[in-house]
């Protein structure tokens, strides 16, 4: 696959590295864990939007585009990260930040990708949760450019076509680094959400017949919605590398079993996930994607999905800043273990 063909924009921090969680493993006595570190991908704090971003913004200067405009939920680490390529650019960046999750909370509000958003010089406002926000992004872009000015505007998460190329590439990069340390991986897991990420991975590991099986851990949607999202988009992407056909239904997977009460809203054992990759890695994971997908990882071990002998790489996607945007719940679990 010759991805050179396709216009993009060479900011990421790339090869993102790829490292053992020595004592991750040791701790829960299962597979050899890996984890690929796409939370170093550079612009404000990284995370996997970033490398959807180099494809999407190149065809945004294609267009000469003066705006860019995206949407996604309150803690969006997409928005964080368009708004920062766009500063990059000289863009103007405009957000639409979906309230998915009902919080008052000042710092959930203000804080956190919010507060960067802001930095980078973008500018926000808000919709009610439940809306089409592709929908309402477009009504607003429609009616800027009938202002003249020349918007581009890329769908929440960047998952599209084109930013899906983006994990295409980490898929060949992530199978070169596994060929050149001579690690054979038996599964490659990954939060999933707007569809983008698992969609490009799995086109450009069946593309070049990797035999890596690749498991999404769904942050949002119900599973056969999430899977039917995935493959749809997957079928979109092989077909503009030339490639179609390659992705059947069956190599698209997704667990869905560690979403809880809903987007954005951390269950206990997200938490939990989120310390121990702290505590025992160094290594900081957010609580909307990475936090449940690694919540998924843990539980899949402990229950033997995952054995011993096997290599899991675990794909981080970034998305600390929002941490800070999250203290409440963070006191609330210290002052539940506290109790007990």
């Amino acid at each position: 696959m010759h991805l050179a063909r396709f216009p993009r924009i060479f900011l990421a921090h790339l090869p993102t590295p790829l490292e053992r969680l020595d004592r991750l493993s040791r701790e829960l006595g299962g597979p050899e864990i890996w984890i690929k570190r796409d939370d170093c991908t550079g612009l404000s704090t990284g995370g996997n939007k970033t490398r959807k971003l180099e494809f999407l913004m190149a065809e945004a200067a294609a267009m000469n585009a003066d705006m860019v405009m995206t949407q996604g939920a309150t803690q969006s680490n997409h928005a964080r990260q368009t708004a920062a390529f766009a500063a990059k650019l000289g863009m103007k960046c405009h957000i639409l930040l979906e309230d998915r999750t009902g919080s008052k909370d000042p710092n959930y509000n203000n804080n956190g990708n919010v507060l960067l958003d802001h930095l980078h010089g973008a500018t926000t406002e808000k919709r009610p949760g439940g809306l089409d926000m592709n929908a309402e992004m477009e009504a607003l872009a429609d009616t800027l450019r009938a202002d003249g000015r020349k918007v581009y505007t890329i769908p929440g998460g960047g998952s599209n076509a084109t930013g899906a190329l983006g994990y295409v590439n980490c898929a060949f990069e992530l199978v070169s680094q596994a060929n050149d340390r001579g690690l054979v991986i038996d599964h490659l897991v990954t939060a999933t959400g707007s569809a983008g990420t698992q969609a490009g991975l799995i086109v450009g590991l069946k593309a070049i017949n990797a035999g890596i099986p690749l498991l999404g851990f769904g942050v949002r949607a119900p599973k056969a919605k999430q899977e039917e999202n995935v493959f749809n988009l997957a079928l979109k992407t092989a077909e503009k590398l030339g490639c179609p056909g390659v992705v059947q239904r069956a190599d698209v997977v997704a667990d869905c079993d560690y979403v809880g009460a809903g987007y954005g809203i951390p269950r206990a054992d997200t938490l939990e996930a989120i310390r121990m990759f702290a505590e025992l890695e160094g290594v900081l994971l957010d609580p909307v994607y990475s936090g449940k997908g690694a919540a998924g990882l843990i539980d899949h071990i402990r229950k033997g999905r995952f054995r011993k002998g096997e290599r899991v790489v675990f794909l981080h996607t970034g998305g600390a800043a929002a941490l800070f945007g999250y203290d409440a719940a963070f006191a609330g679990d210290r002052a539940q273990r506290s109790a007990a």
